[in-house]
């Protein structure tokens, strides 16, 4: 390669300037073969002709649209290559690449609007599933009260999954558990007995449809349901004294597994 003044071609900074390419691509064109300068200053530097130039234009044209070094290597060299068929292969990944990102951008959104309001079901959904006594509202004020939690991100992230099939096997799975704790009530099922701890269990794993439940999280889940007017008005609604009932059997579990229930915290 003859050495050669600046003058008879362009620098590697004037070619990255021109195409928008970076010095560290057009090094690695080079030493990779894809692209190399024709032409060498006296102390060693590349130069570019138009012939170099062209070539490398042809490289960032098949770059842009995303063929890799090797099939753009093809292209260039081999005059055998079939380039529409190339450029049909390309253009069906980008079109599979562009469907999967729509996919994406959809799951995106389903997320979002979990995060916001919760279940993603109208409002006549809601009750369908829910219940009569079900208020739409709730979702929104648990959001307000609950939305920095790592408990309502985890609601949040298994909603954006759900349909209403979904939610309608969760709430099937509640009223379930809501008719069991009756009938144990009614048939005088004692705090700490072992058909009482299996409920306690049962209600755990019900509630696991939501977020995991910890043994300390469920005494406040229970204090709460006896405590707050909406959810003691929906279990005393179901039986008289049920609410104060199933916080009893709570409380009595936690205290066998070492929870003092009257220090239990949100953790």
């Amino acid at each position: 390669m003859p050495d050669v003044t600046g003058a008879d071609g362009l620098t590697v900074g004037q070619v990255s300037s021109r195409l928008g390419v970076t010095v560290r691509a057009l090094h690695h064109w080079d030493e990779n073969g894809l692209a190399r300068p024709s032409l060498r200053t006296a102390a060693g530097y590349r130069l570019y002709t138009a012939g170099d130039l062209e070539r490398l234009q042809r490289v960032v044209a098949y770059r842009e649209i995303g063929l890799g070094l090797d099939r753009i290597r093809a292209i260039l060299d081999d005059s055998a290559a079939d380039v529409p068929g190339a450029l049909r292969a390309q253009r069906a990944q980008i079109a599979e690449r562009i469907d999967h990102l729509r996919r994406l951008g959809a799951g995106l959104d389903r997320m979002i609007d979990a995060h916001e309001r919760g279940p993603l079901l109208t409002a006549e959904q809601q009750t369908a599933i829910f219940g009569p006594r079900w208020n739409p509202d709730w979702p929104a004020q648990a959001r307000q009260r609950y939305g920095d939690t790592a408990q309502w991100q985890r609601y949040a992230e298994l909603a954006a999954s759900r349909g209403p099939e979904e939610w309608q096997a969760v709430a099937d799975a509640v009223t379930g558990l809501d008719r069991a704790l009756v009938e144990a009530m009614d048939a005088g099922v004692t705090p700490g007995s072992p058909e009482a701890n299996r409920l306690v269990e049962r209600h755990r794993e019900v509630f696991a449809s939501y977020f995991p439940l910890t043994r300390r999280m469920q005494v406040c889940v229970a204090r709460m349901y006896e405590a707050d007017p909406d959810y003691a008005a929906h279990y005393d609604g179901l039986r008289a004294g049920l609410a104060a009932w199933f916080r009893r059997i709570v409380d009595a579990c936690a205290r066998a597994h070492g929870i003092d229930p009257d220090t239990a915290t949100w953790r």
